[in-house]
């Protein structure tokens, strides 16, 4: 899990390396993977990031050629090893969280969010499979047996053995259970598709800048993959409910509406979008269970049941306790 780094190691790691310019060293935050510092480096702002795996730093620096003047992608400057794993060393960008903008402010930035997200469906996919950024043998993976596979416990991976800790919560177990055979009823409805999608757009890692008008970074793609654009849309309107702003939008409208404008025919919307949420949901019950996160897990398995409860033809588990934010 994360790193066991603080600022103290962090600024004695700093200084050994670039020599004593560095200055002002102070922790950004970090998840469950990673732990960011911010610095200065000979009048330069940039970003020191500590984390177990490099594989997601290497993705970073790949996930540079994505960027346009409506995806603004930081540069990755430098990767390494570090005490404890790896580090990365990235432009510093500033701005405003994009889970915290107001009603107003989410309005203001939609047609440009609108336009980054139409950037990353027509941009082509690197590599051959799922994982754009993966070389090995197995990479060719198709985008339905991914949906499938994300949701299956696999033992020896970053996240594994969770399945046992389910089946003592028994209310979100059966969440799981009906939204995993709710899923691959939907799986027709997905086409086997390359788009570059990020996966994790609403946890710390886009800045909005200008008053809320423009996008200015959009950073950690670790979790990116190469399939269904909508999976992007997804994002947003499962968890749509932990942001009162966000949710105020109507995101899916408001998605529907800019694809006819720009005449964009989406098939199996409906289905495809149950479809990811589900996907959404049934990974992150697991995730919060491999954490041991119980009230995120409720919560979750709160949010997966309503979308069951929205699919027709499909009788959910009754519900426990109604989903609670925060994420």
């Amino acid at each position: 899990m994360q790193p066991s780094m603080d600022a103290i190691a962090a600024a004695r790691f700093l200084v050994d390396r670039f020599g004593p310019d560095v200055e002002a060293v102070a922790e950004l935050g970090g998840g469950d993977w990673s732990r960011a510092f911010a610095f200065r480096l000979r009048g330069r702002d940039l970003v020191a990031r500590f984390g177990r795996y490099v594989e997601d730093f290497v993705k970073d620096r790949k996930a540079m050629a994505f960027a346009r003047p409506e995806l603004p992608v930081p540069a990755v400057l430098e990767i390494g090893e570090a005490p404890g794993g790896y580090f990365a060393i990235s432009a510093r960008s500033f701005g405003t969280f994009l889970e915290e903008l107001d009603e107003p402010g989410w309005r203001r930035l939609m047609p440009e969010l609108l336009r980054a997200l139409d950037v990353l469906r027509t941009l082509e996919a690197p590599g051959r499979g799922v994982d754009w950024a993966s070389e090995g043998d197995d990479a060719p993976v198709g985008w339905r047996q991914w949906l499938l596979a994300s949701v299956e416990d696999r033992g020896g991976e970053r996240v594994g053995g969770w399945r046992a800790r389910l089946r003592q919560a028994p209310e979100a177990e059966q969440v799981f259970v009906s939204g995993e055979r709710a899923l691959r009823s939907l799986l027709a409805a997905c086409p086997d598709v390359r788009h570059v999608i990020h996966r994790d757009l609403l946890n710390r890692n886009v800045l909005v800048a200008g008053d809320a008008s423009r996008l200015e970074a959009v950073y950690d793609w670790g979790c990116s993959l190469a399939g269904d654009f909508l999976y992007e849309v997804a994002w947003f309107t499962f968890w749509a409910q932990w942001y009162p702003a966000l949710e105020a939008i109507d995101f899916r409208s408001a998605v529907r509406a800019h694809y006819e404008t720009i005449g964009l025919t989406v098939e199996n919307f409906d289905e495809r979008l149950a479809c990811y949420e589900l996907q959404i949901g049934l990974e992150h019950i697991a995730y919060a269970t491999f954490t041991d996160r119980q009230a995120d897990r409720d919560a979750v398995a709160g949010r997966t049941r309503q979308v069951l409860q929205h699919l027709p033809g499909v009788t959910p588990p009754s519900a426990g306790s109604a989903p609670s934010p925060p994420r």
